[in-house]
């Protein structure tokens, strides 16, 4: 690997490093609430492209000598006898793993205010949400604690975070990192993701984690090329993205979208033109009814995922006099709203009498939006851009409606369904708060996005953060 490309800053943020800024952020206003739990022993195991740096893991993804609670109550204290394969694969690289971060109980949500250990805070704006499912660890990123740090992904809550935190965030296709040790949410849309203060550190930690893996039924047998995008691009190319052509989806620019926002992806086409890469109008017409095809998909598989959790095998067990009642209090007690409402929601649409009225349907509609992917990248278009969340982060509890907050991930849900790559990059400010644009790539794409990605960076400079 020729890792020249990758900024100084993570070359010299060392482990202290970490814990310095660590210490500082806990010591603001109410702190971030980004881990549930930490390691300051915790040393590099190896050498490797990674060796010493410090690297956050959201807490879904099981580790050996930390606990793995998902952000619930009913994992609460459990620690896995064994590792996520992403993990392993970081501590191989040498990466020094610090700490487990907050996160929606079992990844369920849009703002991270659903862990049963309270709401992250974003950093930028310590009353606003981080976005979520992945917050603590955006959160953990944007604050400077680390500079690379692992999310899940079912619906977007890797991309929606970094775009509310003002970083990088990467979504791979289905089967490029392995799920093992992921606990599962929802199995077909569920990815591993990487955030990172720059694209060049995003891609390193995608570059380390991806791989065939034979403990994953699902994991596919593609070779990682070279994801790390060069240094030079937009050094020494006047147009370094010559010859690519970039779909702008009209379905995701509708008119009730954010005029500021808007204008903050125009500018970010305008820049893509500029660097060389044909702007074209492309059309994506079922992107309306991603929504409740994921919100019938997810929580149906969801309630079977979610079915291990009864107070017999792990985690927590109510006190009862028969099985029974163990169940129902294990169940009630342990897992919170929202996750109980997704349960209800997926048992209900795999119900007798249900299951091909919606569930049955919703996976025929899901097969239309892949096609409807395929068909445009077929067409000749490389990649798509569009913007990655309608709002940028909203305030803490401003958002009540469960419809209005599943509306968070409208722009991002559909690349989950469709299983190909995608991510999220900061391109501007709306008063003072990030705004993310979004990559979506043909499956195993990653190399030709992060290019352009890269150029993107490289093009908006300290725009991008203004």
């Amino acid at each position: 690997m020729n890792h020249d490309a990758l900024p100084s800053e993570l070359k010299s943020h060392d482990v202290a490093a970490a814990w310095s800024r660590f210490d500082a952020v806990q010591a603001g206003v109410e702190g971030l609430n980004a881990f549930l739990a930490t390691d300051r022993e915790a040393q590099s195991a190896g050498e490797g492209v990674l060796s010493g740096v410090p690297v956050a893991i959201k807490d879904n993804l099981a580790t050996l000598g930390m606990p793995t609670t998902c952000g619930s109550r009913i994992l609460e204290g459990y620690v896995s006898p064994f590792e996520a394969t992403a993990v392993r694969k970081l501590r191989e690289a040498g990466a020094v793993i610090i700490g487990k971060t907050n996160m929606d109980e079992f990844a369920m949500g849009s703002s991270n205010e659903n862990s049963a250990y309270g709401p992250v805070r974003n950093p930028i704006d310590r009353e606003r949400v981080p976005g979520g499912s992945s917050g603590g660890s955006a959160a953990a990123v944007a604050s400077g604690v680390v500079r690379i740090a692992l999310g899940s992904e079912t619906g977007g809550s890797v991309r929606q975070p970094a775009a509310f935190c003002g970083i990088v965030g990467i979504k791979p296709t289905y089967g490029r990192v392995s799920r093992y040790g992921l606990v599962a949410y929802a199995s077909s849309l569920d990815n591993v993701g990487v955030f990172g203060a720059s694209v060049a550190e995003a891609a390193l930690g995608l570059e380390v984690i991806a791989g065939h893996d034979p403990l994953d039924s699902t994991s596919a047998n593609q070779p990682v090329t070279l994801l790390v995008p060069s240094p030079l691009i937009g050094g020494t190319a006047a147009r370094p993205l010559s010859g690519l052509v970039i779909g702008r989806p009209r379905e995701y620019f509708p008119d009730s979208l954010d005029p500021a926002i808007a204008a903050q992806c125009a500018r970010a086409l305008e820049q893509l033109t500029a660097l060389g890469a044909e702007v074209r109008d492309v059309s994506l017409p079922s992107t309306d009814l991603a929504i409740p095809v994921y919100y019938i998909i997810a929580p149906a598989e969801a309630s079977s995922n979610l079915a291990r959790y009864d107070g017999v095998r792990f985690g927590m067990r109510a006190k009862a006099a028969d099985l029974g009642p163990m169940y129902e209090g294990t169940r009630s007690h342990g897992f919170g709203a929202e996750v109980t409402r997704r349960i209800l929601l997926g048992t209900y649409v795999l119900s007798a009498g249900y299951y091909d009225a919606y569930y049955k349907r919703a996976q025929a509609v899901r097969s239309l939006i892949t096609r409807e992917f395929a068909g445009v990248f077929a067409s000749g278009v490389h990649l798509l851009f569009t913007p990655t969340a309608p709002t940028t982060a909203f305030r803490l509890g401003e958002v009540s409606d469960p419809y209005e907050m599943y509306l968070s991930d409208i722009f991002t849900v559909t690349a989950n369904l469709a299983g190909v790559p995608a991510m999220s990059l900061p391109i501007g400010r709306v008063g003072g708060l990030p705004v993310g644009g979004q990559f979506m790539a043909p499956h195993f794409a990653e190399a030709t996005m992060l290019k352009a990605a890269a150029a993107l960076e490289h093009a908006l400079g300290v725009e991008a953060h203004r």
